[in-house]
């Protein structure tokens, strides 16, 4: 008798526990597979009871892996001079228009676009690694300084511009702050989980060359002091050099000179013309992120590798998912799968950036015809 209630006890204290999670998978069968998961991430990232609710967890990337993978095929990796620099999405005009068909024939050569980080390619030659491996050649068609954005024409053949090289479409939708966002990779493989910090802005951009100057009477500027690290100092500028020209065009007084240093964004490459020693000589400087040459050697540690280009962007989106330099580029969807934006900087230790769906398909339309396409 004693055993028979023991039995009962246990089958009454399972079915307590399991009757809420019964009724879960119930409601959950009655919905949308995309909301099935958004109603799992979201109860497993209040569970507190279990490792489940780490973000980084291996049941967190399993959780939201299928929505990663809604967009598989939509995502390459961009190398550049033999090394992988950024992420790149495959694009189309936002009107709807999609890829020119081909005559039928798979051999075909169809123009697809791919839209990637523009400060982080240093020139040709210029490869997109497809998800299964291949590697195809690509080049330059557009650029948006303003937004860092360069777009890539890759040449490939009916078959896989079907199979493996399909255009995202944008979702002009404004996360809410405090909600979760995806950033797959080109495997469609989840690099992180995201916490939206923000609503979107703008990333004032924060060049700068690194020098002190000094006005003077004769034409330029003349530099009074560098600053250690900087691009200046890199460059090999000295103290007592004379800046007359910078690419190419001639600065009449050191407003001129810090007003064409200004317009610069960080990362971008200017050609000093200078005067040294009775000697006029030319010399390339890459500008810096200013709060970069401000930093500690332990704050730079703690930043971890960022980008060279983290500001300057008219609508960008803070989220907290850890990217590396190289993971810019690529797409970043909410939990429903959607399409917002596509990450454009990783800025600090919990700070990166996404252009907005809306800015990025403005762009995206003006550059395809910019490059030729219909």
């Amino acid at each position: 008798m004693t055993n028979n209630k023991f039995v009962v006890l246990l089958c009454l204290v399972a079915s307590v526990w399991l009757a809420p999670n019964i009724a879960s998978a119930q409601d959950l069968g009655e919905t949308p597979e995309w909301l099935q998961h958004q109603r799992l991430v979201d109860r497993a990232m209040h569970r507190r009871d279990s490792i489940v609710h780490r973000r980084d967890s291996s049941e967190m990337m399993r959780l939201v892996h299928p929505i990663a993978a809604s967009i598989e095929g939509s995502i390459v990796e961009v190398i550049n001079s033999g090394r992988p620099v950024a992420l790149g999405t495959v694009v189309q005009r936002q009107d709807g228009t999609s890829t020119p068909p081909s005559s039928g024939n798979s051999s075909d050569q169809i123009d697809t676009y791919v839209l990637t980080k523009r400060s982080e390619l240093s020139g040709d030659p210029i490869r997109v690694r497809l998800a299964d491996g291949r590697l195809l050649p690509a080049r330059v068609a557009a650029v948006r300084r303003a937004s860092d954005l360069a777009l890539l024409v890759v040449q490939a053949d009916a078959n896989t511009v079907r199979d493996a090289l399909k255009p995202v479409v944008f979702e002009r939708f404004v996360p809410m702050i405090g909600s979760f966002l995806i950033s797959p990779d080109r495997s469609a493989r989840v690099i992180g989980l995201g916490v939206v910090g923000a609503s979107p802005r703008k990333v004032a951009h924060k060049g700068r060359l690194g020098i002190e100057l000094q006005r003077i009477e004769e034409i330029g500027a003349r530099v009074r002091n560098i600053i250690p690290n900087s691009g200046a100092d890199e460059a090999g500028l000295e103290r007592g050099d004379r800046i007359i020209a910078i690419d190419g065009r001639t600065q009449s007084n050191v407003d001129k000179v810090v007003s064409t240093l200004n317009s610069m964004f960080p990362g971008e490459v200017v050609q000093l013309t200078i005067e040294r020693d009775g000697s006029t000589v030319d010399i390339p400087a890459r500008l810096s992120e200013y709060a970069v040459m401000q930093e500690s050697e332990n704050d730079a540690r703690v930043n971890g590798a960022r980008n060279v280009r983290l500001s300057g962007f008219e609508q960008a989106i803070q989220h907290d998912t850890v990217l590396n330099p190289e993971q810019c580029g690529g797409p970043i969807l909410d939990s429903e799968g959607r399409v917002i934006g596509i990450n454009i900087a990783r800025a600090g230790r919990v700070v990166s950036y996404a252009l907005t769906a809306s800015l990025v398909s403005s762009e995206v339309s003006s550059m395809i015809a910019e490059a030729g396409g219909k």
